[in-house]
């Protein structure tokens, strides 16, 4: 391109200007004005609908789209979607008359694509039958039904204790390196070992690639790809693709929630969405607020949790659930993100430092975390464990800070004590083990019924798969029964309950536990 004076460039921009106002085609037709930092200034196009697609002439010959978000009296700013090396100053720009949609369907399934629907494993293209706008409006009141069908992440911690229903929007929050990912992996590994018929939805938004790489190899080693589509954008990816993704992968779930099934989305994380919203906005010239966010910050996050639903059953029944995730830095969750997601969530899974780098994992602080659907989201027979579970916790916390004030303790305050250091060893689980109901049932009834007293705490894992091998081999059928119905006897609870015991006695006499 032959070098051209400032003067000169800007005598051709009024004369293009006194054109396109000459035109009939001014409502419709743009002018390119302005363009840097990935947001491009357009004059004209009085007719531009809020996220409306612009097609901009470049230079490849092959129109580059941008989206608007700041519809201001005499011009559009608008968040490009390609390169800005290849649109100038004087490009026209025209309205497509379509909002931002990607394609949508059971064709992504088991796909890895971007915010735009786009395939990235090299697999081939996606022949998508239907497409969606990422931004819809949530479903109304009158549409849903309360949450009442559990949704089982295979974690003990967290089906136990911090219960997790169809429909439900629970975040997952922490510092970094404390396991969030690897909570809401396991539980999209569970759908599918489980064979739930969940669909699951994994939207990285600003990850590094080797790990979202590594996430997707470990879900096709799993199986679990079969039933799970990726939306990828890394950190090098454009601030607008990093803020579009959420909505992207939303809008891929609802598909399903609509068509009657049961979808599961995670968001990982929305503090860096919150970071490319803040990146965009500032250079649209919004005023900054707190921590220099806009001042839309919680409306973004809002109206796009608020579309996790348990539909009617009017509305044929369908679901979608949200797991949020949310960074925190030094375990502050008083921070503006954090405390703005908290309050649209139905309740939060924090996880701690602290108990992470003490090898408990997941590292679930159980006082704080909460899920505000509760026993809802629980079958009869886990609900029938948890009640005990939560209380014998909750009082171990409690003794465990007293006894750090004094050595003098009473049998029965030892008792507590130790009982609860078991539960904890108990509540310990691997990554990629998620576990069956049944199973989990098993562990934690003997866990609540003492059988484990009379074991070293450390031992007490091992003490545990023994109780589980037990189990299987002689109470199959009761095990049969709870996984068909989500119910237990108190007969048949009983009976596991005295395999248990019977099974660490049988331990302890070998000499393999002794306290």
């Amino acid at each position: 391109m032959a070098n051209i004076s400032l003067s000169e460039l800007s005598q051709e921009l009024r004369a293009a200007i006194n054109d396109l106002q000459s035109s009939p085609e001014i409502k419709n037709v743009g002018l390119v004005t302005k363009i840097g930092d990935g947001i491009v200034w357009i004059y004209g196009l009085a007719d531009c609908g809020y996220n409306e697609m612009i097609a901009i002439e470049s230079t490849q010959g092959e129109p580059i789209y941008a989206f608007a978000l700041n519809l201001e009296e005499d011009q559009i700013g608008a968040v490009l979607l390609g390169d800005e090396r290849y649109v100038s100053a004087g490009a026209k720009a025209r309205l497509t008359g379509k909002p931002l949609a990607v394609p949508v369907g059971p064709e992504l399934v088991g796909r890895v694509v971007d915010p735009l629907g786009n395939p990235i494993d090299g697999l081939g293209p996606i022949k998508a039958s239907a497409t969606s706008p990422v931004e819809k409006i949530a479903p109304g009141v009158i549409t849903r039904q309360s949450v009442k069908q559990s949704l089982m992440t295979g974690i003990k911690a967290v089906d136990a204790i911090i219960p997790i229903g169809r429909g439900q929007r629970e975040l997952i929050i922490g510092d970094r390196q404390t396991g969030k990912t690897a909570v809401a992996v396991d539980a999209i590994v569970n759908q599918h070992r489980q064979q739930t018929g969940v669909i699951s939805i994994y939207v990285s938004i600003g990850q590094k690639k080797s790990k979202v790489a590594r996430i997707v190899d470990r879900l096709r080693q799993e199986g679990a790809m079969d039933s799970t589509i990726v939306v990828l954008t890394s950190a090098s990816d454009p601030a607008a693709l990093q803020y579009i993704a959420p909505y992207a992968g939303c809008a891929m779930g609802e598909y399903f929630r609509d068509n009657k099934q049961d979808a599961l989305i995670i968001y990982d994380d929305l503090s860096k969405h919150a970071w490319a919203y803040r990146q965009v906005s500032l250079l649209l010239r919004r005023p900054p607020g707190r921590e220099a966010y806009p001042g839309d910050v919680f409306y973004i996050h809002s109206r796009l949790l608020e579309r996790a639903a348990k539909l009617s059953d009017a509305e044929g029944g369908g679901s979608l659930t949200a797991l949020p995730i949310i960074e925190t830095q030094a375990n502050d969750v008083s921070a503006y993100i954090p405390t703005n997601v908290i309050s649209i969530t139905d309740g939060q899974i924090y996880l701690e430092s602290d108990l992470f780098y003490q090898g408990i994992r997941p590292a679930i602080n159980v006082g704080l975390s909460v899920s505000r659907v509760g026993g809802a989201a629980q079958s009869k027979a886990m609900k029938s464990v948890a009640g005990p579970l939560r209380l014998e916790l909750a009082q171990y916390r409690e003794l465990a800070a007293f006894a750090q004030l004094s050595t003098d303790l009473d049998p029965d305050t030892k008792k507590r004590i130790d009982r609860g250091r078991r539960l904890t060893e108990v509540l310990k689980q691997g990554q990629y083990e998620p576990m069956s109901l049944s199973d989990q049932l098993v562990v934690l009834l003997a866990a609540t019924s003492g059988a484990f007293d009379n074991v070293r705490p450390e031992q007490v894992p091992a003490a545990a798969q023994s109780v589980l091998d037990a189990a299987h081999a002689q109470a199959a059928d009761i095990l049969k029964n709870v996984a068909a119905s989500g119910e237990i006897s108190d007969a048949d609870k009983n009976k596991l309950i005295s395999l248990a015991q019977a099974t660490t006695v049988s331990l302890s006499a070998n000499g393999a536990t002794k306290p």
